[in-house]
């Protein structure tokens, strides 16, 4: 199985704050995840709130977890709210099911893990981590 190297971790981090600074966005807090929602790498840009790595770690967590993007987890909560709260429930309430969770999958298209990206808007948010999963060479699913 393959999985998300700590050095393409780190590249995606890297490259989404860089694009969130290219972008004039708010402070950004990025989180990359494996496919078992463990965290490969963290940072939190310098004017971010302390708060923002459980927003990014759910961001992901939800994502990978469902192995659905943060833009299909926000159109079921909204279709289906009981279901995303009992995730939720299950899942400790760890899951932000809103875009900016974005899923990773490796060339032939298998969840590797998922990126969390928190502190402008939601799109933004996930503006900004496709970019991280661009530079990384994986493929991003928002």
């Amino acid at each position: 199985m393959a999985e998300i190297s700590l050095n393409k971790a780190r590249t995606i981090v890297r490259k989404a704050i860089a694009k969130g600074q290219e972008l004039e966005l708010k402070p950004l807090s990025v989180v990359v995840l494996d496919a078992g929602g463990n965290v490969k790498a963290f940072e939190r840009e310098d004017g971010a709130a302390p708060g923002r790595f459980a927003i990014a770690h759910g961001k992901a967590y939800g994502s990978v977890m469902l192995g659905m993007a943060g833009t299909a987890q926000m159109a079921r909560a909204e279709q289906q709210h009981y279901f995303m709260t009992a995730v939720n429930g299950l899942f400790g309430g760890q899951v932000v099911p809103v875009p900016g969770g974005v899923l990773v999958r490796d060339k032939r298209g298998a969840v590797i893990g998922a990126v969390g990206v928190t502190g402008d808007t939601s799109d933004n948010d996930a503006i900004a981590a496709m970019a991280g999963i661009d530079a990384a060479v994986l493929t991003g699913e928002a």
